[in-house]
């Protein structure tokens, strides 16, 4: 079940703001009168128009490539994971991100930028609208509180959400747009350094958000099913707290003063215990990770905590697509002309390569191989008979494997547009199966589909949960949640077909599941998966070793590498390992270096010369 009216959803966008804002420039929308909107139908809309938001924040074209909340371009192209794609000429600001030639100038940054703090700016509008009809909404019942409160606990979510997205990239010292700041101004110029000049970091105002959002949303909605629920709102505290937390090598705001991992922990063990879906079922893992990627199957398989809902509908690219029409698209698979952005990395797909127990080779032994997949006389042909984790197929699309349920990629042509750039590989989590599009293929993108976007799984609350028990000294007791997220990786893999049927045909190749003593002769390619043995889990050095391998494995292509990379405060070293096996295939990165000192990105130099002097470069870029 869907949260919304699809077709309404652009609508609403515009109609949940009584003006549209960069954070720097407001601009009057035009077509909504204020006081059609103070009413229980105009607070509807509008918080319909919030969560709209978090297809595209400011309803602005671009934001497909620069700012969908996937985070492809951040946490995937950057972390390592992937390939920009496409050609090198193609979108150049994106390509300096890639290959790490990152000014503060940026154009994708300074778009990022502005969709946050325009998610920003729909909360706080809320709230103002809200306040303005305060006793007649506090007179009508919510789900568990009066409908005012519920509604506040909606916006401050939202505000806690948007800020935390915007932390994340560029640092925890940016302005925290709050109620004061936006009743005062249509257009608030918050400093992000105070008087003294000394960083001013909103770790604390998010928290405030978000612990707000926790105590006064219901665990559950009966009717519109995509809402967060106060299991949500616990989930990116929890993520808010371990990422202050982490390390960041002192350049964030987090030079460990504040250690909040027992609070981590401890809300992390609520949501284990009590954490329910909107269907009122308890949290757990899918029953297989295929599951989570398969319309139909992705919207209540226990293991959402809080999705981007999807839908195709019509012709709206809004909510059935968002990472844009056909910018990701496989063009052959497809049927369809694409841009070809958005490849899986060589480095990536030979890190799922595991040993003869079915365990990911730790000591990065993976580089030292040649790629799963190469070509010869334009020709591509994947060593299939290599055992690698059974998830890699799932995330990833490669040559002579099944690609979904259109076909067997055998060549280049229409899978591809520029090896040379993009590499052998092509991304699979998102695109729609051919199946999923029925009658209407003709009438909306190729990328098109309904599977929900993931922003927090309970795979992330086991592992985060793994990191908090390692964090707190019990490393022993984080091997049980990282091996709850490998044993399930053993019920799903992707099976031999016809190149051209796409019927089950015998196959020389097999899935060797450690993990349930059984052998699956079917493979598309040969598979193993194991459990960490208690030796993994000795020392914190190791745990922790074992513990970011695996959520670089389960959460592959789903932007979040950078960020962890970041937060851990090993970017340099493993982005540097990443560029020395790269190049070898691909020549664009051959004179790119990572910067030690990048645990966040730039603040926009366009949005430091509009704020006029009291917005200050972050510590990591001046």
């Amino acid at each position: 079940m869907k949260i919304f009216n699809y077709q309404l959803l652009a609508l609403l966008a515009l109609a949940g703001t009584t003006a549209c804002s960069d954070f720097l420039n407001v601009k009057p929308a035009g077509d909504v009168d204020e006081t059609s909107l103070l009413n229980r139908k105009g607070i509807d809309n509008i918080i319909t128009g919030m969560y709209a938001s978090m297809y595209n924040p400011e309803d602005i074209d671009e934001n497909y490539f620069e700012a969908p909340l996937t985070n492809y371009q951040y946490g995937d192209v950057m972390g390592g994971s992937a390939n920009k794609g496409s050609t090198f000429t193609d979108l150049p600001a994106f390509t300096s991100l890639e290959t790490y030639a990152i000014t503060t100038d940026n154009a994708f940054l300074n778009v990022k930028w502005q969709s946050v703090y325009g998610g920003v700016f729909r909360a706080n509008n809320l709230i103002y609208l809200a306040g303005k009809i305060k006793e007649e909404l506090e007179a009508m019942p919510g789900e568990a509180k009066d409908y005012y409160t519920e509604t506040i606990a909606h916006a401050r979510f939202f505000r806690g959400f948007w800020h935390f997205e915007a932390v994340k990239l560029f640092g925890a010292a940016i302005p925290y747009v709050g109620s004061e700041e936006y009743a005062g101004s249509v257009n608030p110029k918050v400093p992000n350094v105070d008087a003294n000049g000394n960083y001013i970091y909103i770790w604390d105002n998010i928290i405030n958000d978000l612990q707000y959002a926790f105590d006064n949303l219901p665990p559950a909605w009966t009717a519109n099913k995509g809402l967060a629920n106060k299991w949500a709102a616990a989930a990116f505290l929890a993520k808010v707290k371990l990422y202050r937390s982490s390390p960041y090598n002192g350049k964030n705001g987090t030079t460990h003063t504040v250690d909040s991992w027992q609070d981590v922990k401890t809300l992390l063990e609520k949501i284990i215990a009590s954490g329910i879906d909107n269907t009122g079922a308890k949290y757990r893992l899918a029953d297989t990770y295929g599951q989570l990627y398969t319309a139909g199957l992705s919207d209540w398989t226990g293991e959402s905590v809080f999705d981007v809902q999807m839908a195709i509908s019509g012709t709206q690219t809004v909510t059935s697509a968002i990472n844009g029409g056909p910018n990701l698209a496989v063009p052959g698979g497809l049927g369809a002309s694409g841009w070809g952005f958005f490849q899986p990395s060589f480095e990536l797909v030979n890190s799922h390569i595991v040993d003869e127990n079915g365990l990911p080779l730790l000591d990065k032994a993976y580089q030292n191989r040649p790629p799963l997949t190469s070509i010869s006389n334009g020709v591509p042909r994947t060593d299939l008979a290599v055992y690698t984790d059974p998830r890699l197929d799932i995330s990833t699309g490669r040559f002579n494997v099944p690609y979904l349920d259109y076909a067997v990629p055998e060549r280049t042509d229409g899978w591809v547009r520029d090896v040379s750039n993009g590499g052998l590989y092509m991304n699979k989590k998102y695109i729609p199966n051919k199946a999923d599009k029925g009658s209407l293929s003709l009438t909306t993108v190729s990328t098109s589909t309904a599977k929900n976007v993931h922003l927090i799984r309970y795979a992330d609350v086991l592992l985060w949960y793994a990191e908090a028990l390692i964090e707190t000294g019990d490393w022993a007791g984080a091997r049980e949640y990282v091996n709850r997220v490998r044993a399930r990786a053993a019920n799903a893999y992707v099976k031999a077909a016809d190149p051209v049927s796409m019927k089950p045909v015998a196959s020389p190749f097999v899935l060797d599941d450690k993990v349930n003593a059984a052998a699956r002769p079917d493979a598309a390619a040969n598979y193993c998966i194991g459990l960490y043995p208690e030796s993994q889990f000795e020392t914190k050095e190791k745990a922790m070793e074992a513990l970011q391998f695996e959520r670089k494995i389960e959460f592959a292509l789903e932007g979040h590498r950078w960020y962890d990379l970041a937060r851990w405060g090993v970017a340099r070293e493993e982005l540097t390992d990443y560029l020395n096996y790269e190049k070898q295939y691909l020549t664009k990165y051959n004179y790119s270096v990572y910067n030690a000192k990048w645990m966040t990105m730039p603040v926009p130099n366009d949005q430091i010369i509009t704020m006029g002097g009291v917005l200050v470069q972050n510590e990591n870029w001046k």
